[in-house]
């Protein structure tokens, strides 16, 4: 079997990169451990794709490395990346489509992008007001 998987997902601005090695099941990001990582909610949902996998998450040490965006943005590649490193270390082809019909989310990247800023406005879309008087 492999020794290491690396994988990263994406969203928005948040890249996360995951290593997964043959261990007892613990999750760290940043080298905080998953259990004591913000706050329930985003522990909840970094955690979907472990408990759907929960036979093979309990053999592997996952550390997610993770930067840029905001709290929900990690949290969703963090959630994309982890679910790419159960995949690609246990190569498990029904795992893979039980993520696939839960969420199409857990297995690609989001690749939406903010729309760059215009001249003429304070935002992508939005422009100054014309008067004509």
């Amino acid at each position: 079997m492999v020794k290491a998987v690396v994988v990263s997902g994406k969203r928005k601005r948040s890249i996360a990169r995951a290593v997964a090695r043959k261990g007892t099941g613990t999750v760290r990001i940043n080298s905080i451990d998953l259990n004591v990582y913000r706050s329930d909610f985003i522990r909840n949902m970094i955690s979907e794709p472990l408990q759907m996998a929960d036979k093979h998450a309990d053999k592997l040490d996952i550390s997610v490395n993770v930067e840029g965006g905001g709290p929900m943005s990690q949290a969703q590649a963090i959630r994309t990346a982890v679910a790419k490193a159960i995949i690609g270390y246990t190569e498990d082809e029904d795992l893979r489509q039980m993520f696939m019909d839960y969420d199409r989310t857990l297995l690609v990247n989001d690749t939406r992008r903010s729309e760059p800023k215009k001249q003429l406005g304070r935002g992508a879309r939005k422009k100054r007001q014309k008067s004509y008087r």
